[in-house]
This record gives C-alpha cells, sequence and structure tokens, in this order.
C-alpha cells in the first residue's frame, strides 16, 4: 500500500515504492542515530533503562523529527523526478502539494506534542542540536562513574547497614544499607545472602535471596518465611557484592530485629501497683492474696516438658513449628497452666524462668560443649541446627500457650540461671569470655525472636549472679560486668534488641544476714564504685548506673529493664534480722526507678538450702510463718512504717537514706 503523500503526487505503484523505501531507510538511520545519543546523553546524566524508553519514545513523536523527515521526502522525491525526466512543470506542481502536506502534518504534529509532553521535546531538540554528531565523539565525552577497589584494608564494613526489620502485615523484611562510594565488582548489584546462626563465615555455595542496583543508600527486601520449613527468623544476613564469580561479604551478619511485629498477641505489658514478688510454692498459690503479691517467679526446666506423656489421663500435647512436630508433655504442661492460670487470675505478673537440665532423650538441646560435664543446669544450644530449631520451638510453644487467661499469661522470661557461673548453672567447657558470651547472646537471641513473635510486649532477660567484677584467677565463673560487656557487644553489632537483666544481688557470703556489719575483706569488696567486686542491695544501683551508659541502651535509647530475679536471706541467724535484712531491700529497690520488680527467694523454705545455712522462706517447710511473713505482706501497704520501722534499730539507723542512696 502506498503512503498518502505518494498518492498526492499521482506516482506510479514501482516509483512509489521505490520512493517510499529510500525514504525510511534514511530516516530509520536518522531515527537510529538519535536513539543511540539519547541513550548515551541518559547514560551520561545517571538516568535509568524506563526513562530511556520514554524519551525514545518522544523523540519519535516530535514535530521537529516530521518536518525534517518531510524535508527528505521531498527532496528525495525531486531527484527521483528530475531522474525519471518529469518536467519542470510536474517539479512545481509536486512543490507546492509537497508544502500542504507539510504545513498539515506539522500542525497536527504540533499539536499533539504541545498538550502532551512539552518538556520532553524542548529536551529532544536542544540534545539534536547540541549534541555530537558521530558515535565516537559521544564516546569521548561520556563521564565514566568513579568506583571503589575494594581490599583487605576497607572490605569490613565497607556497607554500613542502617536497620534489618519485618515490614507489618507484609511477611517480608528489609536491610536498609548505605555507602560512602559506590564498590567495583563483577557488576551493578549488592546482594544480601542468608547465614545460620551458628555459621562464622559465608557458606560458598550460598545464594542471594535479594539484589538491588548499587546506590550509596539502598534497601533489600525478602521474604520472613515464618513458621515453614525454610524460616529466616532465626537466621542472619549479610550484603555483598560478587567479585570474581564468589559473593564477598561488605558487613557483619544482622539479624531481624523486631520479631514482635509478628505477634498476633499485642496486649500492653502490665503495670502493678508495686514492684513486690516471690518465688512461688505451687502449694501455697492461695496464700498470695495475703502476702498482696504482684510479682512471681517459676522454674522451667525445659528438659521436663518436652517428650511424650506416659500418663493417660494428660494425653501429649504436640505442636508443629517451621514444618517439624514436636511432642510437650501433657500432665508436665497441665501443671504449668494450672499455675499460671492462678497467678493470672490474681493478677500476679509471671516470670519463669527457662533451664536447661540435659534430658538425655533430647541432647540436642544441650550446646556441644556442655555435655560432657555434671552441672546443676547447662549452656542452651544455639551452636547447631537440631538446637537452634529445638529451642525456637520451645520458646514459641510456650509464649504462644501462656499468652491467654486459660492457661495463664507470663510476660517475662529469664534464659537460664546465674549463667555467669560456668562451673555449676549453665555448664559450658572452659572458653575465653568471648567466645562463651557469643553462645549464650545466640540462645537468647533463639528464645527472644521466638517468644516475641508470639507475644509482641514480653520480656526476655539474661541472668547474672552478685559477683560484679572480682577478678578471680579461678575458671569457674566470669565477672558480671565483663559478661554484659561482651554479650551485649555481639548483640549489638548483629542487630540490638531489647534485652533485659534479671540479677541476684544476694548479700556476700550468702549467710551473711545482717549485711549492713559487714568489715575488713568483706566490706572492701562492696563499694559504690562501678569497680566494685561485688553487688548486693547495699549498692544495687551500680548496675542501673551501668546500665545507663550510651553503648548499653537499647536500640531506642533507652536503660534496659531490671528485675532482681532472686535474693533472699535467712533466718538461720535471727528471723527479726531476716526480716529487717529484707526491708532494707526492698526500700532500696523501690527507690531506684530502673527496678521493676524485687522477687524473694522463697515463699516456703527448701529443704537442700537449709542444709546449706540457708532457710530462706517467709515460712518454714511445715508451713508455720517466720517474723518476715507480716513485714512482707505489708511493706508495700498504706501502713508499712509501722511493720518495718524495729528494721531501723537493728540496722542501726534513724532514717533510711542513712543506707539508701537515691538512683542517678
Amino acid at each position: 500500500m502506498a503512503c498518502a503523500l505518494c498518492e498526492r503526487l499521482s506516482f506510479d505503484g514501482r516509483t512509489r515504492l521505490f520512493q517510499c523505501r529510500m525514504l525510511w531507510s534514511v530516516a530509520a538511520g536518522r531515527s537510529r542515530m538519535g536513539a543511540k545519543r539519547s541513550i548515551v546523553k541518559e547514560n551520561k546524566n545517571g538516568r535509568q533503562n524506563s526513562q530511556n524508553a520514554e524519551k525514545r519514545s518522544r523523540k519519535r513523536k516530535n514535530p521537529k523529527a516530521v518536518r525534517q523527515l518531510t524535508a527528505i521526502y521531498v527532496a528525495l522525491v525531486l531527484v527521483a523526478a528530475g531522474a525519471i525526466g518529469g518536467g519542470v512543470f510536474w517539479a512545481v506542481h509536486s512543490t507546492r502539494v509537497t508544502e500542504e502536506l507539510i504545513a498539515e502534518n506539522t500542525q497536527e504534529s504540533t499539536t499533539e506534542e504541545e498538550s502532551t509532553v512539552p518538556a520532553a521535546i524542548e529536551e529532544t531538540e536542544e540534545t539534536q542540536e547540541t549534541e555530537p554528531e558521530t558515535e565516537t565523539e559521544t564516546e569521548t565525552e561520556t563521564e565514566t562513574e568513579m568506583l571503589v577497589e575494594l581490599t583487605e584494608d576497607n572490605i569490613d564494613g565497607y556497607v554500613k547497614v542502617e536497620s534489618c526489620k519485618i515490614a507489618q502485615g507484609t511477611g517480608t523484611f528489609s536491610v536498609k544499607a548505605s555507602v560512602e562510594e559506590k564498590p567495583a565488582s563483577d557488576d551493578d548489584n549488592f546482594y544480601l545472602l542468608k547465614m545460620n546462626m551458628y555459621d562464622t563465615e559465608l557458606d560458598a555455595g550460598a545464594e542471594p535471596i535479594a539484589f538491588v542496583p548499587k546506590d550509596k543508600e539502598f534497601s533489600l527486601t525478602a521474604n520472613v518465611n515464618e513458621n515453614q520449613v525454610d524460616s529466616r527468623l532465626m537466621s542472619k544476613f549479610v550484603v555483598a557484592v560478587k567479585l570474581e564469580d564468589a559473593y564477598v561479604p561488605l558487613c557483619d551478619p544482622c539479624y531481624m530485629t523486631n520479631p514482635e511485629t509478628l505477634a498476633s498477641y499485642q496486649a500492653a505489658y502490665p503495670q502493678r501497683s508495686s514492684i513486690k514478688g516471690i518465688l512461688v510454692d505451687p502449694l501455697r498459690v492461695d496464700e498470695l492474696d495475703d502476702l498482696h503479691v504482684n510479682h512471681a517467679a517459676y522454674n522451667i526446666p525445659v528438659g521436663n516438658i518436652l517428650g511424650e506423656t506416659t500418663n493417660g489421663l494428660f494425653p501429649t500435647v504436640y505442636y508443629t513449628y517451621d514444618g517439624r512436630t514436636y511432642a510437650f508433655n501433657g500432665q508436665r504442661i497441665a501443671e504449668y497452666d494450672s499455675i499460671f492460670s492462678r497467678l493470672t487470675a490474681k493478677g500476679i505478673t509471671i516470670s519463669a524462668i527457662l533451664l536447661n537440665n540435659k534430658s538425655s532423650a533430647y541432647p540436642e538441646l544441650t550446646h556441644p560443649l556442655s555435655r560432657g560435664g555434671s552441672a546443676n543446669y547447662y549452656a542452651f544450644n544455639a551452636a547447631e541446627a537440631d538446637g537452634v530449631e529445638t529451642l525456637a520451638a520451645v520458646g514459641a510453644f510456650l509464649a504462644q500457650r501462656y499468652r491467654d487467661n486459660d492457661h495463664g499469661i507470663v510476660m517475662n522470661w529469664i534464659v537460664g540461671n546465674e549463667v555467669n557461673v560456668r562451673s555449676d548453672w549453665n555448664y559450658m567447657q572452659y572458653v575465653d569470655l568471648d567466645t562463651y558470651a557469643r553462645e549464650y547472646a545466640n540462645a537468647v537471641r533463639v528464645f527472644y525472636n521466638s517468644i516475641k513473635s508470639m507475644n509482641a510486649n514480653a520480656r526476655v532477660y539474661v541472668s547474672m549472679d552478685q559477683q560484679w567484677n572480682r577478678d578471680l584467677s579461678s575458671k569457674n565463673s566470669y565477672d558480671v560486668r565483663d559478661l554484659l560487656v561482651s554479650m551485649n557487644q555481639v548483640i549489638s553489632s548483629e542487630g540490638n534488641i531489647d534485652w533485659g537483666l534479671a540479677d541476684h544481688p544476694y548479700a556476700y557470703p550468702l549467710t551473711n544476714t545482717t549485711f549492713w556489719n559487714s568489715s575488713g575483706k568483706i566490706q572492701k569488696l562492696i563499694t559504690n564504685s562501678e569497680n566494685t567486686s561485688i553487688v548486693t542491695m547495699q549498692n544495687i544501683n551500680v548496675i542501673t548506673n551501668f546500665l545507663q551508659k550510651e553503648e548499653m541502651l537499647t536500640a531506642d535509647g533507652e536503660v534496659r529493664p531490671v528485675i532482681l530475679s532472686e535474693l533472699g536471706y535467712s533466718s538461720s541467724q535471727g528471723e527479726i534480722n531476716q526480716a529487717a535484712a529484707f526491708a532494707y531491700a526492698y526500700y532500696a529497690a523501690e527507690n531506684n526507678p530502673y527496678i521493676n520488680a524485687i522477687l524473694l527467694s522463697r515463699q516456703t523454705d527448701a529443704g537442700e538450702e537449709i542444709a546449706q545455712g540457708l532457710a530462706l522462706g517467709l515460712s518454714t517447710q511445715g508451713g508455720q510463718h517466720k517474723y518476715i511473713y507480716e513485714v512482707y505482706k505489708n511493706i508495700d501497704q498504706v501502713n508499712s512504717n509501722s511493720y518495718t520501722e524495729f528494721a531501723k534499730s537493728v540496722i542501726g539507723i534513724t532514717n533510711w537514706s542513712e543506707v539508701i542512696q537515691p538512683a542517678n
């Protein structure tokens, strides 16, 4: 089919075909040249490929291009006409017709383009008028972006990770990061790769789970895969580039830091009328109302709750997590259901203490360096795949079960017991401090992520004793301050989370009920300096002052929550002394705004502790109330002074301010 211009000029079919082919061949050449110049120009200015396509589309529509194309057409027509002897009349006639068509085409094109993309027209015209006409000239003038070569000196920490967070309701998480200058690599991408919690380096066969073009600020997004076989909730991630066909990390690994976003249970953390709490005797729960208890602690030896039930009255509780089904002992779970639901009904905030009692049936619970020793409790295993998966399932199961009134609501979860005492309470073969801190930090993160993903406002605590800075030559324990610093460095460098401290500021030694009378060597161990050897209720502010340091704060700049989850005083040195010691401790804690609870150990004397000279209960084993019972009951009531006035003379003071200093 002939074009409209050929019809107007009355060419015969063969001539029209020849002229049109010549015309469109020349036009196509100019179009390709213009497009090529446009691409080079845009690359020079840093525009995206999508913008190139749009601009080429606009260039095909601009009126100047139409006028130029028509002029070429006319010239070719005249040349062809001369060649076939059309004569002067034909040339004049065809020129007049051509001018009419040019005017029509120009008017239509101009009207259309002015109403839609005037800016694009101006830009295209300017480009055509000013850019070099040859490809060689264009390439010479194109600016090359400077990229930084990666070396051993600059590769560590080249990428700064700003955050690694789950997006609400999307099932995805994003790593936001930045660089000062783009690094050189095999291609123009940053990649996100997954590592296991226990990996110390990126696996050689690791494949990216996301990538983006390089930029100084960027974000990489991938799926969380919550509660699936390939869940990434316990994984860590690195940003990498490709160098010589291998992925090279440019930052420290980072974890998702807001697992609470996944939780369907979003109830606020409860506020209680006082900080008073106790280690509960399950046989005397009804007594708690009389005692006005606001906080309660209860142990959960994890090895005891796993496994199928042998008692047919309590069927096994099966729980599927991340595609794997776990069996929980129905009888043991029923016992916790009973105690926790009763405590919840009484308006008591529950602190559950997760303990590893090393079950032979579930060796994966126990750290590989902890399986050969003998101790009270053992280090949790976050060093192997089975360990991480099982701990996560336990944390998720417990947090999901204990978030309603039927089973009870647990808002505080304490990981281990006095973990700085390696030899007895968190057994692991001796390793250097940083290694020990990392293994514990990883276990804390497993429980933190699994628990918070089920109960958004639950709190997760680390457990320490009173040995703050002893610098002992013995390898049986680590100093609390050193362990907190090292553990915090591990956690903060890989994604800061809101862990809290559950401290045990017992008197030193434990049998020293009248600690205010300490002298000599013992007195020198307990000072108000950050370098004090021991922290008791005499200098408890040392801990909260330390936690106010900038490097110890939460990601939001807040002081971490503190509970005194276990301390007590023996009545073996007299019931009145025991009661006076508790009054001292309670008022010291109450005077510190960073302490959320003080939980006395215990409601009833324990036989194994009595054998060590520690009769710590409010009541004897037979249920007889000691002098401390009434003091404990009324110390947070309006008439408290009448129950604690006696303690001043016992301690040797006339005012509590003589021994209790306000916290910073």
